[in-house]
């Protein structure tokens, strides 16, 4: 049984990417699509559903285009079945895919930060609305 494939609209629709933003990451190596239709139409699988899916995950913690190819190299490497790393590579791999892990945690916790101080002032604002009735 061969696997499901999409084109692009399908997948911007799944994902909340435009085209335009599918296409940017396809020209700057963060995604291919698996297949070409015979018309030249890019095809995708749910693997590379999911893999966009991460790097939109990324976006909002400000990781560069270099840092996301990056990371997504290190995570094809380590889940890589034909040729998966060991010994020392493994761990240099692990170690590189955990400092990532500390930058996103770090960033989540900026952006607690900055989500209460906004929720915050969005209560101050509807205080005073509601003392002004």
């Amino acid at each position: 049984m061969t696997e499901r494939q999409m084109q692009i609209g399908e997948v911007a629709e799944r994902t909340g990417l435009s085209l335009r933003t599918i296409r940017h990451y396809e020209e700057v190596g963060l995604v291919a699509p698996s297949a070409r239709s015979k018309g030249g139409f890019r095809l995708y699988t749910e693997a590379d559903v999911e893999r966009l899916m991460v790097i939109r995950r990324m976006k909002p913690l400000d990781f560069s285009l270099e840092e996301m190819r990056d990371l997504l190299e290190i995570t094809d490497k380590i889940a890589a079945t034909d040729d998966p790393p060991v010994g020392e590579e493994k761990e240099r791999l692990r170690e590189r895919l955990d400092s990532y892990r500390k930058v996103a945690d770090a960033r989540c916790e900026t952006l607690r930060a900055q989500l209460m101080a906004a929720e915050d002032f969005a209560a101050t604002l509807r205080r005073r609305m509601d003392a002004g009735k």
